[in-house]
């Protein structure tokens, strides 16, 4: 009877896909922190940058943010994309997609929804009950 092993990594072909992913999600983090920032940047002086490109499409909700909101938002972005940068050099040192506690493989569909993820649901629902 043939053993089953089970699969420690990712493929090549696969980590190549969570790489699309990953790149996809990190440019629009990136252009939501700068439309963050750029509202932190703007002060208010009449002038028409609130014209500017980067304003369109904006709710008018959004363009009222205080500037303690995209603070907190833009600061949100940034820990974001760095969790993203970390997963892009996983992905380089072939270690993406392994559970940082179990060392198993954390699921494909988990990594779809939360590409930076490093724990994998039972780690991470373990972890919490912990935390109780």
């Amino acid at each position: 009877m043939e053993k089953i092993t089970e699969k420690t990594r990712y493929s090549d072909e696969e980590l190549q896909e969570f790489k699309k992913i990953i790149l996809e999600k990190l440019e629009l983090a990136k252009e939501s922190y700068e439309m963050y920032s750029s509202i932190l940047n703007h002060n208010g002086d009449n002038s028409d940058e609130d014209t500017a490109p980067i304003y369109k499409g904006i709710d008018d909700g959004v363009v009222d943010m205080t500037r303690e909101e995209a603070a907190r938002l833009a600061q949100r972005q940034l820990k974001f994309i760095r969790n993203l940068e970390k997963a892009l050099i996983r992905i380089e040192n072939k270690t993406y997609g392994i559970c940082r506690k179990t060392g198993k493989l954390i699921s494909k569909e988990r990594l779809k929804v939360v590409p930076h993820a490093t724990l994998s649901i039972e780690a991470k629902l373990s972890r919490e009950g912990e935390d109780l």
